[in-house]
């Protein structure tokens, strides 16, 4: 805790005491960071405007908690029994020879901005993100901590691409079924490669310090007393080695492009309602919301310096009402996907930003008797867009009824491998060391050389 001087009072005993204001140490992930050590990492990167980007790969996760039904979105199954094709007809899209489920009217006249997976396989069936995070089953590694997320390992072996942002942001909100509001684990490399997550406290400590600043006293007095505080150390040895850069601490606090990036005020009403709100939230139960406004608050973060950023989007568990909530959750899906996309494209960002939006699982091909859909986790789906891949194509298929992948079965570390070549990563030579000191690779696939 820091305690800075601002002004004096005048007690009833006629001593004049100094006004401190207290300011907490802010948190990243397990790292707790004194005001100093923000700033003095803030002073080494290259000074620029706080609004511009910095040119950097990304990858944006959007987890589908719950396991969306593949045969109701990118897979329709018009030659099926009744009791398995649904409700849904194809659309045609603007790729010669590619359809989709109609729900998905935006992303059918962009779609050769989109890669679609179809035949994703070796689900563990578990209700929770742990595959969608870290490209593993939960077992590998377990008695060591388990696989770290893809988050995890990037801010281990890249860093931060600006100093004041956190390289990996959880912004999945707290769902009752937690499991599907994991941000992705750190596993054995430990708590200090976790996600930041701005709507846990640390956050609110940030905010309250940065929407006070209009109240705090006038700047340069403020300055005047970090000069008095350095030099008291100093004295008492407490900053031996600290350069000048201490005294621009309390900029840090009040101009934070953490900050700025969460603040969609700062986005003109034409782009929040292109993104669109996701409500009323409909079918969340124990699940996430439809937020659509995360995927452009995931968009202003990467682009503020994230490296990578992970959502939990909707409830997609359907034992019931499997094509009412379809119609809710893609719909909305379908509005801020293209949304984002549009964005990261018109920007010049799409080439370096990968994003994929998936769930653990599929769903089974025969409607059970409440219009629902039951897990299946033998295959499953998956979008893609961005990261310099080659878009505009389906890849895999499955059989007559999507039980089964039929052609070109697609792993999740496969997929993995992907998202880590589009981060600059080759996850057939790159290791990090677990607790042993034994090295591990990234993923057990390869990336898709057809994307990439």
């Amino acid at each position: 805790m820091l305690s800075i001087p601002f002004g004096r009072t005048r007690f009833c005993d006629g001593v004049s005491r100094r006004n401190f204001m207290k300011v907490g140490a802010l948190s990243f992930g397990a790292m707790n960071l004194t005001l100093a050590d923000v700033f003095r990492a803030e002073a080494a990167a290259k000074q620029h405007d706080p609004f511009a980007r910095t040119r950097h790969k990304a990858v944006i996760n959007i987890f589908l908690g719950g396991g969306p039904p593949h045969q109701d979105m990118w897979d329709i199954k018009t030659e099926a029994p009744a009791e398995v094709r649904g409700e849904f007809k194809p659309i045609a899209t603007n790729v010669t020879g590619i359809q989709i489920g109609e729900t998905f009217s935006r992303i059918a006249k962009m779609a050769d901005k989109f890669a679609f997976i179809r035949s994703v396989v070796g689900a563990r069936g578990g209700h929770d993100a742990y595959q969608c995070t870290t490209g593993w089953p939960q077992q590998s590694l377990a008695s060591m901590g388990g696989r770290p997320s893809l988050g995890s390992t990037v801010t281990k072996l890249q860093g931060n691409v600006d100093p004041s942002v956190p390289p990996f942001i959880g912004l999945a909100e707290k769902t009752q079924h937690v499991p599907w509001s994991d941000a992705g684990q750190t596993g054995f490399l430990g708590s200090t490669f976790g996600p930041f997550k701005p709507s846990g406290p640390d956050m609110v400590n940030m905010t309250v310090n940065t929407a006070n600043r209009d109240n705090l006293p006038d700047r340069k007095k403020l300055l005047g007393h970090f000069d008095d505080m350095k030099r008291a150390a100093d004295y008492a040895g407490a900053l031996q080695g600290a350069d000048a850069a201490t005294e621009r601490a309390f900029d840090v606090l009040t101009s934070s492009k953490l900050v700025e990036a969460l603040d969609l005020s700062k986005e003109s009403p034409k782009v929040r309602a292109r993104y669109g709100d996701g409500k009323p939230y409909k079918y969340q139960y124990d699940g996430a919301p439809t937020a659509n406004e995360h995927l452009l608050m995931a968009r202003r973060l990467v682009e503020a310096g994230a490296r990578v950023v992970t959502l939990s989007y909707g409830r997609w568990d359907s034992h019931g009402q499997n094509f009412d909530l379809v119609r809710d959750h893609g719909g909305k899906l379908d509005q801020c996907l293209t949304a984002l996309v549009e964005d990261l494209d018109a920007r010049g960002m799409l080439d370096d930003v990968t994003v994929i939006a998936w769930g653990e699982f599929g769903r089974t091909p025969t409607i059970n008797k409440d219009a629902g859909r039951d897990h299946w986790p033998q295959v499953s789906c998956a979008i893609l867009a961005g990261g310099g891949m080659k878009t505009g194509q389906v890849i895999g298929s499955t059989d007559r009824t999507g039980s089964n992948a039929k052609e070109r079965p697609v792993g999740f570390g496969d997929i993995f491998a992907t998202l880590y070549h589009n981060l600059g990563l080759n996850s057939e030579t790159t290791t990090i060391l677990d607790p042993t000191g034994r090295p591990q690779h990234l993923a057990e696939g390869k990336a898709l050389p057809e994307l990439v």
